[in-house]
């Protein structure tokens, strides 16, 4: 069955935006009240942040601004990436990216007469509570690669035309590409990049998965050169923002902002390319016996290993599953997740012109929002319950701190969503001693939450440090070169485990939006090394793990992320957290093959 369009879409499978602006009106009406703001912001502190008392005043009116900036912002791509063909939606969208960069440049100001202040002036006002400490904190960093005040302003300015490459992959991708229908088992299927994502990569029909991936990668071929162009325009705008900047590598400059090293970027990399990949190609090959293929390739990897087995869940389900998995947190943090059914947090439908995966974001000072396409099963659950866990991290962060210092660190932001799916699967094994639950439970914690975290997103990471690596060398690249660099890191990771001459699975790299926001892939199984670490810590029987983990929750950004980790309990200066999420993993997938025994006895 094809896609509906949006306006068929029943509201309650909808997110409900009237807590940001219950009306149109309200929100044109803040889009003009924020220009006439920071013209009044400007004109009383421009030229005047040199005393405590000023700077403070001027910070707090700051953070009264960016809240409005925030909603404005979020009112604007919500609706859109729910329906990238909605033309209202997209001149909605492209009014307030032209406002917010007008309303930045006028702002660059602060940081740049903050940067200009003597170290005992910021010290005076980071001494004031966390939340000004963690601004300061960025704004002493900051200081090493400032560029002149006229020059941040203007590239605050032309924050449209820098991040066109992104909004031209979505629009070729959710609006222009026409995957039409592919033929399996004599009967005709609708096809399109949302339904092959979202439901044929993991179809139970073999035959059925592959003709989708087929068609799926010959329609990506067609458009594959105009993406390489645009993904050349974004990395060749990251080198010139790094090379004036003062960076050799792109890959420093987008590190900085994470507040870790290279030499952690690299070793993430590393290790889990050479002792995860055995891991990874042992699961394949026991999932290529147990479904009776003739060869595991790139679309197979995503089966069900008992696809016999696999319940339904309805969305009607999910809350008692969430409930379940999240008892261990408390009943108070429960409950706030609970909300997301009855406040329509989340945006499930599928439909035309609306972005695949999923995401989580929240307006600062009011509930977070969802966007995910729903199908019944266990994987959409795992998705649901990954994005829900952002949405307890930001709802804490935003009830301790101010907008100022809300928002982690890339390098740990995966952690609070990948600790939930965690939760669900020990949920899931604790439900039944039964061999078969067991191993389909286990099958799911390789399959969705390590595969999705530490292998689709790794392998991104990889494939982009080949990339910048190209870039720092002053070469360049087309989607030949592209295609060539993902079809290596592929093959280096796999092995002869996956047969990768069926289909095009070096064409990967078009389907990901992540390789636009810099260096975040990586972070998926960064962040999955704090998760796993605190998770076994409970499991292992210490009694402060779960109290220590709601105050990793709570920190915002008021803690740099090496020592927001270990106020989890999770040591990541060292290898040792990084060796023990593998050794968690090659102990289940032996579990699972143990239990794959036991219940062909039964």
């Amino acid at each position: 069955m094809a896609l509906p369009t949006r306006s068929a879409v029943a509201t309650e499978e909808t997110w409900d935006l009237t807590p940001l602006y219950p009306t149109e009106n309200a929100f044109n009406a803040d889009l003009r009240r924020l220009a006439e703001l920071v013209q009044d912001f400007t004109r009383i502190y421009a030229g005047r942040l040199t005393q405590l008392a000023v700077i403070t005043d001027c910070l707090d009116d700051y953070a009264n601004i960016l809240t409005i900036m925030d909603h404005l912002d979020h009112y604007a791509f919500l609706p859109q990436s729910a329906d990238t063909t909605d033309a209202q939606a997209a001149d909605r969208a492209n009014r307030t990216a032209a406002a917010l960069a007008q309303a930045n440049g006028q702002l660059t100001f602060v940081e740049a007469e903050l940067q200009a202040q003597p170290a005992a002036t910021l010290a005076q006002v980071a001494a004031i509570d966390a939340d000004h400490a963690a601004f300061i904190r960025h704004i002493q960093q900051a200081q090493q690669d400032a560029l002149p005040p006229a020059t941040e302003k203007a590239l605050a300015e032309l924050a449209p035309a820098l991040d066109a490459p992104n909004a031209i992959r979505s629009q070729t991708v959710f609006a222009d590409m026409d995957f039409g229908t592919f033929t399996a088992n004599g009967r005709e299927y609708p096809l399109s990049f949302v339904l092959y994502e979202e439901d044929y990569q993991k179809h139970p029909d073999v035959a059925v998965r592959r003709a989708a991936y087929l068609k799926f990668s010959a329609v990506l071929a067609e458009y594959q050169n105009t993406m390489a162009a645009g993904y050349y325009a974004q990395v060749a705008k990251e080198k010139t923002l790094a090379t004036m900047r003062g960076y050799d590598s792109v890959i420093d400059y987008l590190l900085r902002d994470q507040e870790i090293s290279r030499a952690l970027f690299d070793r993430q990399i590393d290790v889990l390319m050479n002792d995860l990949a055995p891991v990874m190609r042992r699961y394949v090959t026991h999932l290529k016996a147990q479904l009776g293929l003739d060869r595991i390739t790139y679309t197979d990897l995503q089966a069900d290993l008992d696809p016999d087995y696999a319940p339904r869940v309805t969305w009607a389900d999910a809350p008692g599953y969430i409930q379940r998995a999240l008892a261990p947190l408390g009943d108070d943090y429960a409950q706030q997740i609970a909300q997301a059914f009855s406040q329509r947090w989340v945006d499930r439908a599928a439909n035309v012109g609306k972005e695949s995966g999923a995401f989580a974001t929240a307006p600062y000072g009011l509930h977070p929002y969802v966007l995910m396409t729903w199908r019944d099963g266990l994987p959409a659950l795992y998705t649901l319950i990954h994005e829900l866990g952002h949405c307890g991290q930001m709802t804490l962060a935003d009830a301790h701190h101010s907008i100022l210092a809300n928002e982690p660190s890339l390098y740990i932001v995966e952690a609070p969503s990948t600790f939930h799916e965690l939760l669900l699967t020990h949920s899931l094994l604790t439900q039944s001693a039964d061999a078969r639950l067991q191993r389909f439970a286990l099958s799911r914690l390789l399959a969705d939450t390590y595969f999705h975290n530490c292998v689709t997103h790794l392998l991104e990471a990889a494939f982009q440090r080949e990339v910048y690596t190209l870039i720092d060398r002053g070469e360049s690249f087309d989607a030949a070169k592209l295609n060539t660099l993902k079809h290596d890191v592929l093959a280096r990771f796999w092995g002869d485990a996956v047969d990768l001459d069926f289909g095009a699975p070096e064409l990967t790299w078009m389907r990901q939006s992540h390789y636009y926001m810099g260096l975040y892939s990586f972070t998926y199984s960064a962040s999955m090394v704090v998760s796993t670490g605190a998770y076994l810590r409970w499991q292992n029987g210490d009694a402060t793990a779960l109290s220590d983990w709601h105050r990793f929750l709570a920190l915002g950004d008021t803690q740099p992320p090496l020592a927001a980790a270990k106020t989890a309990g999770v040591d990541i200066t060292n290898t040792d957290a990084l060796h023990n999420m593998v050794d968690f993993l090659d102990k289940t997938e032996k579990k699972l093959e143990t239990l794959q025994s036991e219940a062909s006895r039964i």
